[in-house]
């Protein structure tokens, strides 16, 4: 009996490493999911994009420039009547013109909408900055929150692994004492079928960890059947203060620091809007070649070549009230962001109250609940040896292994809550550590 002890408190530590099997740690699950994860991917290459459009050609600042021709034949019945007279006709005559050059054109002055595009386009990529981080973040707390779900599981399928080998033990006993006449047969049926009950939680625990293991390598985009083993300790934090969190949510929290964004793209859409009420100059300039052919007129043939340079300006001067109409939706969208910024502040600030305090309990939970196992393994240590002099009945020892595994559970089920507690402030915070 005392060998089942020392199995059990073995068990109950430590977990024997499979030959071929990783030890995989939180800290190389976020290092794979950050590599591999598609969502983070995804967000990178959005912010690929986001850079590239960061210039100043997209913003229109800079000159264009195009090589263009031009070639325009007709073959038509034409018929002149000159000055002096003279009436000229010919069918089918034949006129070719044909153009060609480089041309270049460059807006010098748009109302300043070419800085608050540029500017806008700064504000995009910093957007898309945020929007990767927090896509980083959900996927780290994704992570982190399945790898330590697993830790429970794997917690209480050792459980029950030390659960099925006192069910042996108490089994072998009970088949003892009916083998020389002190136990019924009733006693050893029970036994059996507390024994079965114990290896069919066991099958259900392992589908458990199995597909808890297989959405995990999902998270990481890795191979779904690669198999590894877990460090089945859970570290708490408990030294998180409400109001350092409060002030690093303020500063750091990403849907907050997005929203803040949206208002600044929201003040430029509405400079980029004003600057159509200022006229718009345009410097024009080309070599050009052209040749004109003529079967018919003065001239037969004629070649010219030059540069052509130029200014052009336009201002708006009425278009139906959309100028108005445009600015005014412009200066809504500025008070929306506005409101939305508080909203989300408050939202956040809510979820931080709840959350801190579900924190705080679940802390004491885990304190509680490890000193009910302590408590819950004591009593089965005093029932296993009662049972093995036979003072007390099977039925009597398996309510104290019943207690036993339901302690054990329950204290699983604090320190994962505790840790997803943390993990959600540390979420709200935008700032996950280890």
């Amino acid at each position: 009996m005392k060998k089942i002890l020392i199995l059990l408190y073995v068990s109950m530590g430590i977990f024997t490493m499979a030959v071929g099997q990783e030890l995989l740690s939180v800290r190389h699950a976020v290092e794979i999911a950050l590599e591999n994860n598609y969502d983070i991917r995804l967000s990178q290459n959005e912010l690929l994009a986001a850079k590239e459009n960061k210039t100043y050609g997209n913003a229109g600042m800079l000159p264009n420039a195009t090589a263009d021709l031009t070639q325009n034949n007709s073959i038509q019945n034409a018929t002149q009547l000159q000055n002096s007279g003279v009436e000229r006709s010919l069918n089918n005559a034949r006129n070719n013109n044909l153009t060609y050059g480089v041309n270049i054109g460059w807006t010098i002055f748009d109302g300043f909408g070419m800085f608050a595009r540029y500017e806008k386009l700064q504000e995009l990529e910093k957007q898309g900055d945020l929007q990767l981080k927090r896509t980083i973040l959900a996927t780290v707390g994704d992570v982190i929150t399945v790898y330590y779900t697993i830790v429970e599981q794997q917690n209480l399928l050792s459980a029950l692994d030390s659960s099925i080998l006192i069910s042996k033990e108490r089994l072998r006993t009970a088949e003892n004492r009916f083998s020389i006449g002190k136990a019924a047969k009733l006693e050893v049926l029970n036994v059996q079928v507390n024994l079965n009950e114990d290896i069919s939680a066991r099958l259900r625990q392992v589908e458990t960890v199995k597909n808890l293991k297989t959405m995990l390598n999902g998270i990481l985009a890795r191979d779904l059947d690669v198999d590894f083993i877990i460090d089945t300790n859970v570290g708490i934090d408990e030294s998180l203060i409400y109001g350092d969190l409060l002030e690093r949510a303020d500063q750091f929290n990403p849907d907050l620091q997005i929203i803040i964004l949206n208002k600044k793209l929201a003040e430029l859409d509405l400079k980029d809007i004003k600057s159509a009420r200022y006229p718009i100059v345009r410097l024009n300039g080309g070599y050009n070649f052209s040749r004109t052919e003529s079967s018919l007129g003065f001239v037969a043939q004629s070649n010219a070549r030059g540069l052509t340079y130029g200014l052009t300006a336009s201002v708006n001067i009425f278009d139906g009230l959309n100028q108005r109409r445009n600015e005014r939706i412009a200066k809504i969208q500025i008070d929306n962001a506005a409101l939305q910024i508080e909203q989300q502040r408050l939202a956040v600030q809510t979820g931080l109250k709840t959350a801190y305090e579900t924190y705080l309990t679940n802390i004491e939970l885990v304190k509680l609940e490890e000193k009910n196992e302590d408590i819950a393994r004591q009593n089965l240590d005093i029932t296993l040896a009662k049972y093995t002099i036979g003072s007390i009945s099977a039925v009597e020892f398996r309510d104290a292994q019943e207690n036993f595994i339901n302690a054990i559970s329950r204290f699983n089920a604090a320190q994962l809550q505790a840790k997803l507690s943390e993990i959600q402030l540390k979420e709200l915070v935008g700032q996950i550590d280890f």
